[in-house]
């Protein structure tokens, strides 16, 4: 007989209220358990010729009753494994109210280690304590659900069932630790900044607005962390990073997030070139750290990370790529032309300048047949506000990207440290932003206040933590990467 959800939650419910009338808390404070499941499963041999009581603890997943014998299966965050109730070990009475247990609830188990007949490991119990009733059942169907939104709605379950969704997750903790210890092992402060920021800076981004009651402001979810970075290095710390929550109120895709975690690092007395040669080097220690190679499949290709990558220039990619020397066409409006000429459809909306067109061109025809890593280097001078400008080309800046897979990964430049020009910049971006560029940076003259006091020689490093977990666990929405991603309410 198929019962209704609401028809199920009420039995439920209705065990739950005999457990209390016979004295039995469904929710206690606590556990005594002594080892995890994957440590029961690891010295089983040792606990079963010692022949002493183990406690375990986990959600019951599976319940099945033969006679006087009843098996079920326990899980917890390392692994599972079955145990063993007998009418004689457990007692008759506490034997009866194994009636009063549903598949999900949570229970704390205590036993002797035994084989049982087809050589399975089990756990023979002897005292069964009840951690928390499931209110409701398990799905039935959710393995290998497609239904993404489902998912991530309800994201414990996710967790529960698909073993290979938990293990992004611990495969992206682990990347972070790795890189935590390559920055730390190299003398870097791991520092915090602001997230609520009295105007968005240290990129190209349209900016979450929000109001300080207290203060009555308004204030802006930061972008980026980098301008406060920066301020670090005028204080005087010569090599900071954070891991950033950051926020851009840009739109949905497989390769972006409106709220997302961003990793930035600033050396001082460091350029671009150093930092190229740097993130090399933290490739392949976090890589052989946490998969023990340098190759990574990455649906039906194989990317390579071993050392040196290519640098291939903006002007490079697009000749090879879309036919269009740019360096031949100085105005937005011819560049726009020559794209119409050769049929190319671009997706940008608004006002743009030529930097921010010749981006648009290269993501359009170079980026997704950028497979294996490789650095994009000379970016031109409107697109990177924040970036020196490359020594004897004053069109252009001293900044990279790291593109894996048809996506950028890294952005990285050095810091531009003239305040005159930093004003100037801040100026030609201001006039943009009132031309209809929304993702234009805005004038920032405490910034430009900072950088009159003199900043070292200083290089940048940014990268999305999201996406690069997406990329390594050979995933195709960066969506999958986080763990609750923004779902619009139903």
């Amino acid at each position: 007989m198929d019962y209704s959800l609401d028809q199920i939650i009420a039995g439920r419910l209705t065990k739950l209220k005999i457990l209390r009338e016979k004295g039995i808390e469904a929710y206690p404070s606590g556990s005594n358990r002594t080892m995890t499941l994957a440590e029961f499963l690891d010295k089983f041999n040792t606990i079963k010729r010692a022949k002493k009581s183990v406690t375990l603890a986990g959600r019951l997943m599976a319940f099945r009753e033969f006679g006087g014998l009843s098996f079920g299966v326990l899980k917890d965050g390392s692994s599972q494994s079955q145990i063993l109730f007998k009418k004689d070990n457990l007692g008759e009475r506490a034997y009866v109210d194994l009636k009063l247990l549903d598949i999900g609830d949570i229970v704390q188990v205590k036993g002797l280690a035994m084989l049982t007949k087809k050589g399975e490991k089990t756990l023979q119990v002897s005292k069964l304590t009840l951690l928390a009733k499931s209110l409701r059942p398990l799905p039935e169907k959710w393995h290998g659900l497609t239904d993404q939104e489902t998912r991530f709605r309800q994201r414990y379950l996710d967790l529960l069932f698909n073993p290979e969704v938990k293990e992004r997750f611990i495969t992206r903790h682990k990347l972070v630790q790795a890189i935590r210890q390559f920055l730390v092992e190299r003398e870097f402060i791991e520092v915090d900044t602001p997230a609520l920021q009295p105007m968005p800076g240290g990129a190209l981004a349209t900016p979450f607005k929000t109001h300080y009651n207290a203060l009555n402001s308004d204030v802006y979810l930061r972008i980026a962390p980098e301008l406060y970075l920066k301020r670090l290095i005028v204080g005087g710390f010569e090599r900071v990073f954070e891991f950033a929550r950051v926020f851009r109120n840009e739109g949905v895709s497989t390769q972006h997030l409106q709220d997302f975690t961003m990793l930035e690092f600033y050396q001082a007395y460091a350029t671009y070139e150093d930092l190229m040669e740097m993130t090399e080097q933290m490739f392949g220690f976090v890589l052989k750290q946490v998969f023990g190679t340098l190759k990574i499949k990455y649906g039906d290709k194989t990317l390579d990370f071993k050392a040196p990558w290519p640098r291939k220039t903006f002007r490079d990619l697009i000749k090879q790529y879309a036919g269009i020397d740019v360096d031949k066409f100085a105005t937005v409006e011819e560049l726009q032309a020559e794209i119409k000429r050769k049929k190319i459809k671009l997706t940008y909306s608004g006002k743009v300048g030529r930097g921010k067109l010749i981006d648009e061109l290269y993501k359009e025809t170079a980026r997704p047949k950028l497979i294996n890593p490789i650095f994009l280097i000379d970016h031109p001078l409107d697109l990177s506000p924040l970036a020196k400008i490359k020594l004897g080309d004053s069109d252009k800046v001293e900044r990279f990207q790291l593109v894996v897979a048809g996506m950028e990964i890294v952005n990285a430049f050095s810091e531009l440290n003239d305040p005159i020009d930093q004003k100037e910049r801040f100026k030609a971006q201001s006039k943009l932003k009132k031309e209809g560029d929304a993702e234009a940076h805005s004038m920032d003259e405490d910034f430009v206040k900072t950088l009159e006091y003199g900043m070292p020689p200083t290089a940048g490093w940014g990268m999305g933590i999201d996406r690069l977990t997406a990329v390594l666990t050979d995933t195709d929405s960066i969506r999958e990467a986080v763990l609750f991603p923004f779902i619009k309410n139903k």
